[in-house]
């Protein structure tokens, strides 16, 4: 998929969706259950990709050893954290649900580090989870009280967070890996998410027909664009700019979520949510290698000392 102005505007349409997710399954909370609200926007982001697949010429075929990966990968990349998430959106913010959404890489390294063992335990990593975490703490803001049910938001929010710590490097090892096409293997990953949700979700309070053009708009918003045409342009960046140019999309997506809902939702925005954003980022820029490029200026500064 080409958009005029190449990667780099793919790359802000791509911070721009995602970013906007969170005020859509805000409006979609009104209509739906979570599990409903999950359900909705994978099965319109699987029809999407499956269309993408036969339009490029391309056949859904992954061989039988690859959807027991594929699965757990739906599980955790995409069935629980978009429930998650739309639970969590009942007791809390479409702001802290994004913000809460920049946390991923930080669960990601975690992982990586305690679990996978695929990279280093460093000082400089290490360094980069204490700052990271201290941003979270002060993303959740404890002094302010978490009364009405907004403990468990945050709660879930930062369980869908989790999941995706689990789920990237899951899907690194054992799914990108494979030969089939990028959009081949996403699409089968929704097919997956999709039979699952679909199995539970007719157990819960059955949806609202009437959503108003809001919730069509949100529901397509979220299917078409966030969770089908969004993988599209993530594997285009990826083999314009590179993994390391795409990765930093995380840093873009909290700035469209907090905008969106502080202009169209009127939500308040406590001082802590974007400094604590601010520190969180920094910590995983920290344990990313991402600020490597400094220290050149550190060292031929003459105040250097004062570091020691």
């Amino acid at each position: 998929m080409r958009l005029a102005g190449g990667w780099r505007t793919q790359f802000v349409a791509l911070a721009a969706i995602w970013g906007s997710s969170f005020l859509f399954i805000k409006v979609l909370d009104r209509h739906w259950s979570p599990t409903w609200v999950a359900l909705g926007r994978v099965a319109l982001g699987a029809a999407t990709l499956v269309v993408l697949v036969y339009a490029r010429g391309e056949r859904l075929r992954v061989p039988r050893s690859a959807w027991p990966h594929l699965l757990i990968a739906a599980l955790f990349l995409n069935a629980i954290p978009f429930t998650l998430f739309a639970y969590g959106e009942r007791h809390v913010s479409s702001v802290v649900a994004g913000l809460w959404n920049a946390s991923a890489p930080l669960w990601v390294l975690a992982f990586v580090l305690l679990v996978f063992g695929d990279e280093q335990f460093t000082s400089t990593r290490a360094a980069g989870l204490a700052f990271g975490f201290a941003g979270v703490v002060l993303l959740l803001g404890p002094w302010r009280g978490l009364g009405g049910g907004e403990a468990i938001g945050h709660l879930a929010c930062a369980g869908a967070a989790v999941c995706y710590g689990i789920g990237f490097p899951y899907a690194r090892r054992f799914v990108a890996t494979r030969p089939e096409s990028g959009v081949v293997l996403a699409a089968a990953q929704l097919l997956c998410a999709t039979a699952v949700l679909a199995v539970f979700t007719p157990l819960t309070a059955a949806p609202t027909v009437h959503i108003g053009a809001g919730g069509v708009l949100s529901i397509l918003v979220l299917g078409v664009l966030g969770t089908g045409v969004a993988y599209v342009l993530n594997y285009a960046i990826l083999r314009a700019a590179g993994a390391t140019t795409a990765a930093t999309v995380t840093y873009l997506v909290p700035v469209f979520s907090t905008l969106l809902g502080a202009v169209v939702l009127s939500e308040t925005v406590h001082w802590s949510q974007p400094v604590g954003a601010a520190v969180l980022l920094t910590g995983i820029a920290i344990s990313q290698g991402r600020l490597r490029a400094l220290r050149p200026l550190l060292r031929a500064s003459p105040a250097r000392s004062s570091w020691r």
